[in-house]
C-alpha cells in the first residue's frame, strides 16, 4: 500500500512538473516572406531557424504557418485556432507586407496587428513583431506611417521589434529574387540573423 501511494505522489509531482515547463515553440504567423517564396522550404529562414532552435537544450520547436499571400486580417482570422492547437511560448508575427502593398488604410493594419499581439499575450505567449518597409514608389509618407504602426504598438503593447525584417537583404541585387520583393536563398541566411539578434533574448525569458 505504502509503495502504491509513493507511486501516486511520483505521478503526481510528474504531472505537475510537466504542467509548469515553459511552452518551448515558436509559432511563426507570416506571409511569403516567411513562406519561402519561389525557393525550397529548407532553404527559408524559419527552417533555418528550425534547424538552430532544434540544437537547444532542450530543444525548441518551431511551427511555420505562414502563407503567402496573407494580409493582417486573414492572419488575425487564423491566430486564436493556431494558439489553442500549439500553445507557443513566442509568437512571430510578420504580417503587413501585402497590405502596404495593396495600399490597405493602416489604420486597419494597427487594428489587427493589435488584435494578434493582444492573443497571443493572452495566452501568455511573448511576441516579436517583424516590420517591412515598402518600395520608394509607395510615397514617404504611407511608408513612413507603415513604418511607424511597428514601432507604436511595439511600444504600447511591450512587444519585441525588428524594424525591418530585410535590413542588408533588400538592397543587394545579388540576395533579391528578380521580383525585388522576396529574398534568394542566398540572403535567407542573412535574414535569419536579423531575426536572431531579437528573438534569442525572448527564448529566455
Amino acid at each position: 500500500m505504502r509503495r502504491f501511494l509513493c507511486l501516486l505522489l511520483w505521478l503526481a509531482g510528474a504531472v505537475v512538473a510537466v504542467q509548469a515547463a515553459p511552452a518551448r515553440s515558436v509559432l511563426v504567423l507570416g506571409d511569403s516572406l516567411s513562406a519561402a517564396h519561389n525557393i525550397a522550404t529548407e532553404q527559408g529562414w524559419v527552417h533555418l531557424l528550425e534547424v538552430r532552435l532544434g540544437k537547444m537544450v532542450p530543444p525548441w520547436t518551431v511551427v511555420n504557418a505562414s502563407i503567402s499571400g496573407e494580409t493582417s486580417l486573414s492572419g488575425r482570422k487564423r491566430l486564436p485556432a493556431l494558439l489553442a492547437a500549439h500553445r507557443p511560448g513566442v509568437v512571430v508575427i510578420e504580417l503587413g507586407a501585402n497590405d502596404g502593398l495593396r495600399g490597405l488604410p493602416l489604420e486597419q493594419l494597427r487594428d489587427n496587428l493589435a488584435a494578434m499581439i493582444d492573443a497571443a499575450q493572452a495566452a501568455h505567449a511573448r511576441v516579436l513583431l517583424l516590420g517591412i518597409e515598402l518600395p520608394v514608389n509607395y510615397g514617404p509618407q504611407y511608408r513612413d506611417g507603415l513604418r511607424a504602426v511597428y514601432a507604436d504598438l511595439a511600444k504600447r503593447k511591450h512587444a519585441a521589434l525588428l524594424p525591418f525584417l530585410l535590413d542588408g537583404v533588400a538592397l543587394d541585387p545579388a540576395l533579391m529574387q528578380a521580383d525585388g520583393l522576396h529574398p534568394l536563398a542566398a540572403g535567407e541566411p542573412k535574414v535569419l540573423e536579423n531575426v536572431w539578434t531579437v528573438l534569442q533574448p525572448l527564448l529566455h525569458q
